[in-house]
C-alpha cells in the first residue's frame, strides 16, 4: 500500500510539472484538457477485486475487469459504482500476467496474457470466453518477429504489452515501451486460435507508460492509457493509427492507471490498480 501511495505521488508530480509537453515536443500531440469532464465515480474494494488491470463492457452499465498477474484466473463483473456483481472463474487458464481485456462484436472476450515486464517470456498468449459458455476457452499464441533476445538487451526492452482491442476480426497490441527510447509499437495479431509470428505495424514516440487501450464504437478513434496522461487518436485508413490529429488529455490524480475502455463513441470509463473508478465525459 506504501508502495502504491508512492508512485501515486510521483505521477502526480511528473504530471502537473511536465504533463503532455514532451509528447506535443516529440510526437505532435495537442492539449486537449478543456474539452474533457473527469471525475471520480467509484472504487472497487481491493478485497474483491485486487489490482484492476483491464475493462470491457458487460451491459446494463456494468463492466468486466480482471486482476493483474499472479491472481485468480477470474473475470469479475462490477457497476460503476465498483461493487462486485459476479465472479467467473476461467477454467483450464493460469494468470502468469493478465494486462487488459478486449471484445468483439459477438461479445466473446479476449484475456491478454502477455505481460512481460522482463522481456524475457516466450509463451504470450490470449484467452477467449464467452460468459454463455465459460468452460469453452481458446487461446492464441503469438510471438515478436523483431525478438531476437531473451531477454531482450536493456536498450531494447519493448516487448512488454499491455495493451490491446479488438477491430475487424484482428487484436491490436501496444507495447509499454520499457526501453531506453519511449517508442509505442503496434502488432496485429488475428483474433483466432492458433499460433502466430506477428510484425510491428507501426510505432510513435510516447514518453510515458502504455498500460490499456480501446476503440471507439464508430472505429473512428483511440484511446491509448498512461501514468497521467490519455492520448486519443483520429484514425485516418486502416492500421494508421498515428497518422491523423492526436491529443493528450491530463490528469494527474489519475495514479497508477491501468484499465480504460470507451462508453460511447467520446465518453470512457478507466480505472487504476487502487480500485478508483473514473469518467471522462467530453463536454
Amino acid at each position: 500500500m506504501l508502495k502504491y501511495k508512492l508512485f501515486t505521488i510521483y505521477v502526480f508530480l511528473e504530471t502537473w510539472f511536465c504533463g503532455c509537453y514532451k509528447d506535443k515536443k516529440q510526437a505532435g500531440f495537442l492539449p486537449h484538457r478543456q474539452d474533457y469532464a473527469i471525475e471520480q465515480i467509484g472504487k472497487m474494494p481491493l478485497r474483491d477485486v485486487p489490482e484492476s488491470s483491464g475493462l470491457e463492457l458487460a451491459g446494463n452499465g456494468n463492466f468486466w475487469t480482471q486482476a493483474d498477474g499472479e491472481n485468480p484466473a477470474a473475470l469479475y463483473k462490477i457497476n460503476a459504482a465498483g461493487q462486485l456483481l459476479q465472479t467467473l472463474p476461467i477454467p483450464h487458464t493460469t494468470n502468469l500476467d493478465w494486462e487488459d481485456l478486449a471484445q468483439d462484436d459477438a461479445g466473446n472476450i479476449y484475456i491478454g496474457d502477455f505481460g512481460n515486464n522482463l522481456n524475457s517470456r516466450r509463451n504470450l498468449r490470449i484467452f477467449r470466453v464467452n460468459e454463455k459458455s465459460p468452460n469453452q476457452v481458446d487461446t492464441i499464441q503469438f510471438s515478436y518477429q523483431d525478438q531476437k533476445e531473451f531477454p531482450a538487451a536493456k536498450n531494447n526492452q519493448n516487448f512488454d504489452c499491455e495493451a490491446f482491442f479488438y477491430h475487424q476480426g484482428n487484436l491490436y497490441l501496444f507495447t509499454k515501451a520499457r526501453g531506453r527510447r519511449k517508442t509505442v509499437k503496434v502488432y496485429k495479431v488475428p483474433a483466432q486460435p492458433g499460433k502466430y509470428e506477428v510484425a510491428k505495424l507501426t510505432e510513435i514516440r510516447i514518453d510515458n507508460m502504455i498500460t490499456a487501450a480501446d476503440i471507439n464504437p464508430a472505429g473512428d478513434k483511440i484511446a491509448l492509457l498512461g501514468y497521467g496522461n490519455i492520448y486519443l487518436f483520429e484514425i485516418t485508413g486502416q492500421d494508421n493509427f498515428f497518422n491523423g490529429k492526436k491529443y493528450c488529455l491530463s490528469f494527474a490524480k489519475s495514479g497508477q492507471a491501468e484499465a480504460l475502455v470507451f462508453l460511447n463513441n467520446e465518453d470512457f470509463i478507466f480505472t487504476n490498480e487502487g480500485g478508483k473508478i473514473f469518467k471522462a465525459v467530453k463536454k
